[in-house]
């Protein structure tokens, strides 16, 4: 029989800083524990314990009755002994604790206190813990946050460096020319995004939402009417031959009243939902078009820190038809924040984002920042960059799409979270009103066309596509945008092929021989896989699956020379012989970050990627 006072022993101040009283039985099937509230309104501590670490333990908790204006029950099971799922209600479930889910979670229960009105709001997030797998920039705009949480800085958000010079370069290969800075970052701050989600997330946990890090949502939940109803989480303890472990422990089904799904660029359940209704078509939306940024965080020497100092590059490394660029940041702590943003419908499959990026950090005009430096931590991620006219109809039955899964990324400012966090506000007041007032969820729709978002969007809707006729052309058209029209005019520009579409066969193209990293200042691809704090569970079904296992040899290898091996900042596809020495693809699923630029850049979109055990993945804490 598990001794559940051995289990808590190296947890003990974790457990008492919940602020509950626990009293647990144990049986042969289930752990059931009874928890008393002394002064936290939310359970995610104690929850996150058992998850994925302790998924072997079954489990069920007791809050003190919701007032009346809630319907739904207050009782939370989770039990391993039925083979059928155990099911949650509340009223809202948001899948996704980044910026946008957290703000709609804030933002609700903001409004239950100002209205004297309950709601449960539950935030899941596949990341072992709240900011695990948040990443970017970040020059931070506070204009959303100021609206959502005006006394952050009194509350001690860690948002304490204030952009202090505003630099602009063209690179060539051996020098930087500066050129004027169209960002406007007067009033930004250099921050670390996943240290400011971890503060809200305990925000929100005192504002009573209940928030489960280290659950994967990886499924959709309808009625018999097609009306989205909550969401599945996947199985824990399978292996990879579909059998059961010893720790297997069912998923379970958390129904809400409205879901909003928060997943960040490229969110798997967003992504089918938008093709099962349609939602591009209803809202006119051309295809999303993609970046992918990869980032390192360095500490620096103290003598070369200029704490707030912004500078951001476009051209060298990259060719001329390939749009992108590249950022660094003075962080605060003698740190900096370096990366570089490779536009996804580059057309050369020889290209390598991560071996651009390690080239990058050898120019003369950056090198000299990161000498006698240490990497802290490596990470990547995709990114929106299809602007106004990519943004679907963000509404469907049962919920709305918010945040970066739909794409409110203003691309000439580089910045996407103040919209993300606004968009997940302006959900959460439809939301609350559409459970108290019977007010129609579409009005979601109409509430961000009538925000700040659709105006700065329809400012800078024609930037991104501009560089469609390649980067001196977009220069000129981007600064005639940005100081002449200020996007008055009535055209608006349209983008050129998918990215997955616009990738050449190899025979057009010469390979691109990179130089060896050199452990200073590049590094092997393991090297910064270490740094990323990436880990799965190795003995579990694979989470990035071919629709057609052939299509890699018969296909991608000889027609494209295997570009799925170098647009992959973590090594996960590698071509190796086998025994008959026959190329094949090799999955190594458990380097993956999480970034979704396979699903994005496979040239026939063979490659799905899927949610795999909750609590997998990187593990970032400063990016």
């Amino acid at each position: 029989m598990l001794n559940f006072h051995s289990l808590f022993s190296k947890s003990k101040s974790k457990i008492a800083s919940t602020g509950y009283l626990l009293r647990a039985t144990t049986t042969s099937q289930c752990l059931h524990t009874n928890i008393t509230t002394l002064h936290t309104p939310n359970v995610n501590s104690f929850l996150h314990l058992f998850s994925p670490r302790y998924s072997h333990i079954a489990f069920s908790f007791s809050k003190p009755p919701a007032r009346s204006s809630s319907r739904v029950q207050t009782s939370r099971t989770f039990c391993t002994a039925s083979s059928e799922r155990e099911t949650i209600d509340y009223d809202v479930v948001i899948v996704g604790a980044g910026p946008a889910g957290l703000s709609a979670a804030i933002r609700l229960k903001q409004m239950c206190r100002e209205r004297n009105a309950d709601l449960t709001v539950c935030v899941l997030d596949k990341g072992a813990e709240v900011g695990a797998h948040i990443i970017s920039g970040n020059v931070f705009e506070p204009r959303a946050l100021n609206e959502l949480l005006p006394q952050w800085k009194e509350q001690e958000a860690p948002i304490t460096t204030p952009v202090s010079s505003d630099k602009f370069w063209f690179l060539t290969k051996g020098s930087a020319v500066s050129l004027p800075s169209p960002f406007s970052n007067k009033g930004n701050y250099v921050i670390s995004l996943s240290q400011l989600v971890r503060w809200m997330g305990a925000k929100a946990e005192e504002l009573g939402v209940e928030i489960y890090p280290g659950f994967a949502a990886s499924e959709i939940l309808y009625d018999a009417n097609d009306k989205v109803i909550g969401i599945g989480t996947n199985d824990m303890g399978i292996a990879k031959d579909g059998s059961k472990k010893e720790n297997f422990q069912r998923g379970v089904e958390i129904k809400g009243r409205i879901t909003l799904l928060a997943e960040g660029c490229r969110g798997s359940l967003s992504e089918k939902i938008m093709k099962k209704y349609n939602l591009r078509e209803r809202g006119g939306a051309e295809h999303q078009t993609y970046a992918l940024g990869i980032k390192e965080v360095w500490e620096i020497d103290e003598e070369k820190h200029q704490p707030g100092a912004v500078i951001h590059t476009l051209g060298w490394p990259l060719d001329h038809k390939t749009y992108g660029g590249s950022f660094l940041y003075h962080m605060k702590d003698n740190q900096i924040s370096i990366g570089l943003v490779v536009a996804l419908n580059y057309q050369n499959p020889y290209l390598n984002p991560y071996e651009e990026f390690q080239k990058l950090k050898h120019h003369p005009a950056i090198k000299p920042f990161l000498e006698g430096g240490t990497v802290i931590q490596y990470g990547a991620r995709t990114l929106n960059e299809g602007g106004l006219q990519s943004i679907p109809y963000p509404v469907f039955p049962g919920g709305a799409i918010i945040g970066c899964s739909a794409g409110f990324m203003n691309v000439p400012k580089i910045k996407g979270t103040h919209t993300a966090m606004k968009s997940g506000m302006i959900a959460a007041e439809v939301t609350f009103s559409a459970l108290n007032e019977g007010l129609d969820m579409d009005t979601y729709w109409d509430a961000l066309r009538n925000s700040w978002i659709w105006e700065e969007l329809h400012k800078s809707r024609n930037y991104r596509p501009a560089f469609e006729y390649g980067l001196i052309p977009g220069l000129a058209l981007s600064g005639l945008e940005h100081y002449i029209f200020k996007g008055r005019h009535s055209f608006t520009l349209k983008h050129g092929k998918p990215d997955h579409e616009a990738t050449n066969a190899a025979r057009f193209h010469s390979p691109i021989h990179y130089p060896k990293a050199d452990g200073v200042l590049s590094f092997d691809v393991p090297s910064s896989l270490h740094r990323s704090n990436t880990n799965h569970e190795h003995d579990q079904p694979p989470h990035l699956r071919l629709r057609d296992p052939k299509s890699p040899e018969l296909i991608n290898l000889p027609v494209y020379a295997a570009p799925e091996s170098r647009y992959c900042p973590a090594r996960v596809y590698e071509y190796a012989a086998d025994e008959k020495n026959q190329m094949k693809l090799q999955i190594n699923a458990q380097n993956c970050l999480h970034c979704k630029a396979c699903d994005i850049k496979d040239p026939k979109q063979n490659i799905e990627w899927t949610v795999p055990e909750g609590g997998g993945g990187p593990g970032y804490s400063v990016m």
